[in-house]
């Protein structure tokens, strides 16, 4: 499946949504996210899985890309 991740670049800041980044990455579920996450200095906000129409409009945008962690 794959996951939707809203984040903010460091733990330390408050998030503010003009500067949330997003990345998609491939998992079993949102507990196999979280934990190839762990080692980053992410502060992430939001994780959404994508199944149909959200994933398939997801793929026509020019930021989608499958990161490998």
């Amino acid at each position: 499946m794959i996951f939707k991740v809203l984040y903010q670049q460091s733990r330390d800041e408050v998030p503010v949504r003009e500067n949330t980044e997003t990345l998609f990455l491939e998992a079993d579920d949102i507990r196999n996210v979280r934990k190839k996450l762990t080692d980053k200095p992410y502060n992430v906000e939001f994780i959404q899985p994508l199944t149909g129409k959200f994933l398939d409009y997801e793929k026509k945008s020019a930021e989608f890309k499958l990161e490998k962690i």
